[in-house]
């Protein structure tokens, strides 16, 4: 039975003042905008640069496998990045860790544009690279976590889903800022000049747009939920154990769950947004900036799809949602490549658009479903673990996988089936798992001794 209404004061966690949440929603995505626009960045210039600037020995195939290799590098620094950025994030505080991440990322792909090429200092080149991706993957592994949990403990549970969304809406709004750059970039200049030294110019801005996220995290206040935690700590007498232990015991079915739930959803996204700019160059031979563009536009789309679907998972419950996404996509895949294998930019477009519609409903409801599996003092190191470590086996070797399937079969019929193989998994995941829509995050540190986290609240 819901509790008797009683007038809740402003500062509490669950009930935030009507500046506030908005206040960090903006922050929130604006930064992970940012880092994933560096990140994605990355991942486009693999695509349709690196192979020519860094590994020009090459045939143009292996040397695309050569540069989806050092971006697969970087997704083993994420993992790290959890374990760390979690644990400091659940002992210190959610907003420095972010302000630190932001700036590691940054830093990591401003240096990336100034980069000599392979012709300048041979193999010191792609070495220097590969360092500085993993730098990105390190910060980017600190960075998801810390977004979305600020947003989560700020938010009410009625609307916890379309408010935690937001952030999540930094990936298609970070990748439509990429693709669009490069877009411009290839629109306005030869070939020739593009790989000379137009591919540099995307990396350099991100020095700019590192100044305005800094600018606008450091106004946010930290997470409400948290200082409580922080403050129940303090006073207790027992020590606490390190959040990492404390996951491991009394979560570990969770980091599970919620490791099998990103399968199919980091999987696709990476072939639908990655991958597909390499295969649509080498295989239907579209020009640059007509692969681009359709990734531009299923991206826009699904900018606006995210918090639309996060909004419905607190009407119907992250698991259906989530479960229609990861069957859509595992069908899909084989659609997908038939529409791209017509050479149409339509058709190519239509493909990306709604293979991101069926992703938009894993990835929307992900936020808060995976904020809802864990306690406030091991929050941060349980939702980065459980995504993070499932990325090294999921979109690490995603664009790879999909690359040397190409090669070896010579058709795509193969990925296609790679992707519903990962779309099985995330249903079996997810079904496993408890629904978590209604759950009560204001367990002020229940975990650290080993408490279990409080059942989902009447509605």
């Amino acid at each position: 039975m819901a509790a008797p209404s009683v007038p809740a004061p402003a500062s509490s966690p669950e009930d935030p003042r009507p500046a506030s949440l908005p206040r960090v929603v903006a922050a929130s995505l604006i930064g992970t905008t940012i880092e994933w626009y560096d990140y994605f960045l990355y991942g486009s210039a693999a695509a349709l640069v690196f192979g020519h600037v860094f590994f020009p020995k090459a045939d143009p195939l292996t040397g695309t496998l050569l540069s989806f290799l050092t971006y697969a590098i970087g997704f083993a620094a994420r993992p790290l990045g959890a374990l760390v950025f979690g644990h400091f994030g659940d002992r210190i505080g959610r907003k420095k860790l972010l302000v630190l991440s932001l700036l590691l990322m940054g830093g990591a792909t401003t240096l990336i544009g100034c980069l000599p090429t392979y012709d300048q200092v041979g193999v010191a080149a792609p070495v220097l690279l590969t360092v500085l991706r993993l730098v990105q993957g390190f910060a980017l592994g600190g960075e998801w976590g810390g977004a979305v949990l600020l947003v989560s403990e700020h938010g009410d549970r009625r609307r916890r889903g379309f408010w935690a969304s937001w952030p999540q809406g930094g990936a298609p709004a970070g990748n439509l800022l990429a693709a669009g750059v490069l877009s411009l970039m290839t629109a306005v200049q030869s070939d020739a000049a593009f790989l000379s030294w137009g591919w540099r110019v995307p990396f350099l801005l991100s020095a700019v747009l590192v100044m305005v996220g800094l600018w606008i995290r450091l106004a946010v206040d930290e997470s409400p939920l948290f200082k409580a935690a922080l403050a129940a700590a303090e006073q207790r007498t027992e020590p606490e154990r390190p959040p990492l232990v404390a996951v491991l015991r009394d979560h570990w079915r969770d980091v599970l769950v919620a490791m099998g739930a990103r399968m199919a959803e980091n999987i696709s996204y990476y072939v639908l947004t990655t991958f597909v700019l390499a295969y649509a160059v080498t295989q239907t031979h579209l020009p640059k900036q007509t692969a681009l563009n359709a990734v531009l536009i299923g991206s826009a789309v699904q900018f606006a799809l995210i918090p639309a679907f996060g909004a419905l998972s607190d009407r119907v419950g992250r698991k259906p949602v989530y479960l229609v996404g990861a069957v859509g996509v595992g069908v899909w895949a084989f659609v997908f490549f038939r529409m791209a294998d017509t050479g149409s930019f339509a058709q190519l477009t239509v493909a990306v658009t709604v293979g991101l519609f069926f992703h938009s409903m894993m990835y929307a409801p992900q936020a808060a479903f995976f904020s809802e599996l864990f306690a406030t003092r091991t929050r941060y190191s349980g939702a980065s673990i459980g995504a993070q470590f499932s990325s090294v086996a999921a979109g690490a070797p995603a664009p790879l996988i999909a690359t040397a399937l190409l090669k070896d079969y010579g058709s795509a019929t193969p990925i296609a089936v790679y992707v519903a193989i990962a779309a099985v998994i995330t249903v079996v995941a997810v079904l496993c798992g408890r629904e978590t829509r209604g759950t009560d995050l204001e367990d002020t540190g229940a975990d650290a001794r080993g408490d279990s986290v409080k059942a989902p609240a009447s509605l």
